[in-house]
């Protein structure tokens, strides 16, 4: 992706940012010029997203991270600003998806892992990033939601319970910090051409596709679609924008 923005002197943090839509944000504000802590809980992966960035001669750090876990978020906002010297954007990516389950099925565990990863790690990593983005009187958060914070489907209600939790935890933090200096948004993807919609393909036969008739544009998305709407909230062309969720779905929940 060529960068629109110059966001040369920034610092960016990605969280799932070792492949799909994290890594296409990632790799787009890097080649903006940003500095970036790529926060992963595949460190592997993490570490060789930014050995490719960093062959390409910009400055990245990775961090093993899972974001359902106070402490290490806590840890890797700190070594981030450590690193860099600051923190003046960050996209809240990391989530997962389950197995499609009726809501009297679900398994009280499972339930916890989805809402601990997709909803409380937005909270916790939202949590540090604001810390010190108050204390800079300055900073850019784009949370990553989904179509299902707008909508309800059968046998996701764990899922959709997180995403819905998302938004409202963006439009009441965007209310909050807006006089602050602290614009804080959300995208919402819908069927994104990434390793978790590869999955889905997998477990699910014919899910992606039944849901490919509700899209519009009748096509998956690219994660870079999604990272040029993710740099757009973060950059001063959408200063005047906060506490709104951005759909990036094909049309899909403007039916």
């Amino acid at each position: 992706m060529n960068p629109t923005y110059d966001y040369s002197g920034k610092v960016a943090f990605v969280t799932g940012a070792a492949s799909g839509m994290g890594l296409a944000a990632a790799t787009a504000f890097a080649e903006a010029g940003a500095a970036v802590a790529l926060v992963d809980a595949n460190g592997e992966a993490a570490s060789r997203a930014a050995e490719t960035l960093a062959a390409a001669g910009h400055k990245v750090l990775a961090i093993r991270c899972d974001v359902s876990e106070d402490a290490q978020v806590k840890s890797a906002v700190e070594r981030t600003v450590e690193a860099f010297g600051s923190l003046d954007m960050a996209f809240n990516n990391a989530g997962i998806q389950a197995d499609v389950t009726e809501l009297a099925d679900i398994e009280v565990a499972d339930y916890d892992r989805m809402t601990g990863i997709n909803l409380r790690g937005v909270f916790l990593c939202m949590k540090y990033e604001l810390q010190q983005m108050r204390k800079q009187g300055s900073g850019a958060i784009v949370n990553c939601s989904s179509l299902g914070g707008f909508v309800g489907v059968p046998g996701r209600s764990a899922y959709h319970a997180a995403k819905h939790g998302v938004h409202g935890l963006t439009r009441t933090a965007g209310i909050e910090y807006a006089e602050q200096g602290i614009r804080i948004n959300a995208v919402a993807p819908g069927i994104i051409d990434t390793p978790m919609v590869a999955e889905i393909k997998e477990r699910e036969a014919g899910v992606i596709e039944e849901m490919m008739r509700d899209v519009p544009i009748r096509r998956l998305g690219k994660p870079e679609e999604v990272a040029a709407a993710v740099l757009w909230l973060s950059s001063p062309a959408a200063s005047f924008v906060a506490g709104q969720i951005l759909p990036v779905d094909g049309g899909y929940v403007a039916r």
